[in-house]
Formats: C-alpha cells, structure tokens, sequence
C-alpha cells in the first residue's frame, strides 16, 4: 500500500494529530506523489497491442482515424484526439521514431487547420472553429447529418494541446505543431455555444441549430468546460463551472459501492481525466465536500469509487448475467448484439445495439474489456486481474493482435435471428466484431499516465488548462505550482 492510500484511510486521525485542514492533509498527498504500479506483462502487451491498432488504420497523411474496424466507417474526430496522444506514447515506449510520430501529428493538425469551415450543410469539416463528430474519410466533410460536436471537438484538442507540449524541441517542424495547436483551439467560439444561461450546448446541426442538450450533469464533459473557460479569445464565464456544479447533489449516491458522483458508463469518469490529474486539486465543491465528509475527496478519488462500485455491482450482478464477477466486469457505452428481445432460460432478456450501459441502466450482459482496462490508474491490481481473468476464460474469441475486440456477451450463447454486430463464439458467447477507436484510446492513454505520468504531467504544464481550472475556482496540490 502506497503512501497516499494509508493516508487516504485516516483522514480524520491525521487531522487531530497534524492539526490540519483536510485540504492541507490532501496537498500534502499529493506532494509525496506515488510510486508507478508495477506494469505487468500482460498490461504491456495488451497497451501495444491496441497502440498498434492505431498504427493500422490511421492514414499517416490525413490522421483521419476510423470510428470503427474493419467494418468500413467514418473518422470519428475524439478518436482522432486519441491518436495523436497515442503517437507520442508510442515514442516514449519505443514502438515508433519521434520522426514518424512528429509527421503523423504535424500532418493531422495541418489537415484540420486547413480544413474549409462554414455555417453550410456540406462541404466543411466544421463550424466556428468545431468539429463535426464524424467526418468522411476521404474528404474530411462532415458525414451525413452528424452534429457539429462540442466534446468532440474538445477531445481532439486535447490530442493537440497533450502534442504541442510533448513536441518541445527546436525542430521546425515542432515548432509548427505548437503554432497549429494553439490557432485551432484559439478559433474555437465556445461563449457562441452557450445559447441557455452559464450552459454549454452539446452540439449545433445547420438544418435544426442548437440541440436542446447541454453540458449539466457529472459525466465525460469536464474537459469541455475547463477548456471553454480557460480559451484565450473566446471565454464563457467561470459561472458555468458553477453551474455545472450545482446538480451534483443528484448524481450523488452510494448505491452501489462507496459514496460518489455517478455516472452509469465508466467512460464518464475516464475521458475527461485522460488528459486533466484532478489528484491533490479542488475546486469549490470537493473542498465543501470534504468539510461535510471529514474524507479526502478530489475527482481522481471520485473516479476510484466509481470503478468500485462497478466491481461491486458486477459481483452482486442483480439481474443475473453469466460471467460477471469481481474479476471480469466492466460496463461503459460499446457494440452489442442488436435490439431486440430473447427468452434465454425460461427468461426474457433484452439486448440493445451501441449504447451507453452501467449499473441499472441498459445492462444487457454486454461487458466492454476498455471500461476495465482504461480505469488503471484508479484500480491497477483490479484491472490488471480483469484483464488476465478475460483472456483465461474467453482467450483468443475477444482477445487478437490488436487487443480486445470492443465488447462481448458471455450470456447470448445463440440467436436465431439477426445480430446487428458481431458473432456467436462457441465457448464464449456474442463477441463483438469490431474494435472502436473512441475506447481503444483511452486503454492505451490512461495504462501510459498509470505507469509514467506521460500524459498528466505535460498537461499539468499547459497553459490554457491551467487557465481554465484556476478560473473555474481549482486550487491545490500541483496546481499552485504550475
């Protein structure tokens, strides 16, 4: 047991003994820092393994990575985002030459640089410095009537911002990616996107304009907020973080697991934490919580819960699907079989295609091996378990040469009808035929901040980021150093 874990444990013992504040106990923590997981064999071979799923399908002169493969697919721009953190991983673990990776990052952002903007329905990538969500990948437009993006957009940007400061040489064309990185995301008019008062809408389509939803409750959206807040040219006001805030208290639960802000799919609580360490800082809510709490509380801990009491809920698994157990869970959005309904045992099951499950919500049996591995840095003896338990017991049906398939249902052990993905494994049940770029990412993301801090430690250094949590009311720990 690391330092921080002990320490975590007698929050309140420490407080009468040292006499502080849980803040400063928490600073303090994060001060000490903590030793790397040992990373076991498997961890690196599966992180890899999904690395060079991306090697594969990415065009190295347009970075227009798939939303999905083999099926034939669109570019999804957050899978996109992915990649470009991933190429310098790839540097730093000795699978690819800082020259590939400096080309294949310059050539991306180039591309959406130079790609046509404009408020008309075909023939542009973007609008108003975003993104589509899903962009042919030939042209680069947007495909079909997908909605102009706002996380998605922000999680390409966070590919960028992590690669303008990774790519910190003198080379020219290092150089260039800093320049690039930084007019993409200046352009970005995110006080246009607040259309509701201190609220960030999730996305615009030129035929309807502003979808009726907004970023306003816990989920994969932080990043959003702290990036808008934190913008340079177009800022919204630190309110909205105040906002987005104010509905905590509904998500807050003990339901299944420690007491923590839920959010059913795991990605919620991975996304915006792939490229932001909320270990040691807090804002205005965490202090207020752990004054009530007398415990320490940050979102890195929040997310550790999180993964907790999906553990637990696969180990009491209410509804009763085969496999789940402390050593194989994971639920998160992903590919299932389809939609539609079978009797398997004498009981009625209902089955759903690509949705968002976790625990009570949509969960069909489908277990998604990302939900898992992308929560290392919050539980590495967990995952690393899951993981080793996932190929012993289902090997080589979800597991190939580019990691885990996207998903896989070890209780749809036959179909008579039709499977909208995937196929039935003797042995295994449904498995997924699929991998998707937008959880293949994070598996690669959060195992390399896990084992070297690659990733939290230059965005602790990036200026926009810092910026947009200090407005937004952040203090503590690494934060009052940068």
């Amino acid at each position: 047991m690391d330092r921080r874990r002990f320490l975590m444990g007698s929050t309140v013992a420490a407080s009468a003994v040292l006499g502080l504040s849980g803040c400063a106990i928490q600073q303090a923590i994060g001060d000490m820092g903590t030793s790397p997981p040992r990373i076991d064999p498997e961890i690196d071979e599966l992180q890899k393994r999904t690395f060079d799923w991306f090697v594969h399908v990415t065009p190295r002169e347009t970075g227009l990575t798939p939303d999905r493969w083999p099926t034939e697919s669109f570019c999804s721009v957050a899978a996109v985002g992915f990649a470009l953190t991933c190429w310098p991983i790839g540097v730093e673990r000795g699978w690819m030459s800082r020259e590939e990776a400096r080309q294949r990052t310059l050539n991306t952002i180039r591309f959406f640089h130079d790609a046509p903007q404009g408020p008309q329905a075909t023939g542009v990538t973007g609008y108003k410095g975003f993104f589509y969500h899903f962009l042919d990948m030939k042209t680069g437009h947007r495909f079909g009537r997908t909605e102009l993006s706002t996380v998605d957009t922000t999680l390409l940007l966070g590919g960028m911002l992590f690669a303008a400061q990774w790519f910190d040489g003198d080379h020219a064309d290092e150089a260039e990616i800093r320049r690039l990185a930084q007019a993409v995301y200046e352009r970005v008019e995110w006080d246009w996107a607040v259309v509701r008062p201190n609220r960030i809408s999730m996305g615009w389509h030129p035929e309807t304009g502003f979808i009726p939803s907004d970023w306003h409750i816990y989920n994969e959206g932080m990043l959003v907020l702290l990036l808008a807040i934190g913008s340079p040219t177009h800022p919204v006001p630190a309110a909205v973080w105040d906002e987005w805030c104010s509905v905590y208290d509904q998500s807050w639960t003990d339901r299944w697991g420690p007491a923590h802000l839920a959010f059913a799919p795991l990605f919620g609580h991975q996304y915006s934490h792939m490229y932001v360490d909320f270990g040691g800082i807090h804002d205005p809510w965490t202090r207020a919580k752990i004054r009530q709490t007398g415990e320490m509380f940050d979102y890195r801990i929040n997310s550790e819960r999180a993964v907790q009491a999906q553990r637990k809920y696969a180990v009491d698994n209410p509804m009763g699907w085969a496999g789940y157990s402390a050593d194989v869970w994971g639920l998160t959005a992903c590919d299932g079989p389809g939609d539609f309904k079978q009797t398997i045992a004498g009981r009625e099951r209902e089955f759903f295609s690509y949705s968002a499950r976790g625990p009570g919500e949509r969960d069909d049996g489908t277990i998604a091996p990302t939900a898992a591995m992308a929560s290392f840095p919050f539980a590495p003896a967990e995952v690393t378990a899951c993981l080793k338990a996932m190929k012993a017991r289902y090997g080589a049906g979800i597991y190939t040469e580019f990691g885990f398939m996207d998903s896989f249902n070890p209780t749809l052990t036959e179909r008579q009808g039709r499977l909208q993905h995937g196929r039935i494994v003797p042995g295994v049940g449904w498995v997924d035929g699929d991998y998707l770029g937008i959880d293949q990412g994070p598996i690669v993301i959060q195992i390399e901040n896990a084992r070297s801090d690659a990733v939290w430690r230059r965005m602790r250094r990036e200026a926009n980021l810092v910026r947009g949590l200090k407005r937004a009311g952040f203090t503590g720990g690494w934060l009052d150093r940068a």
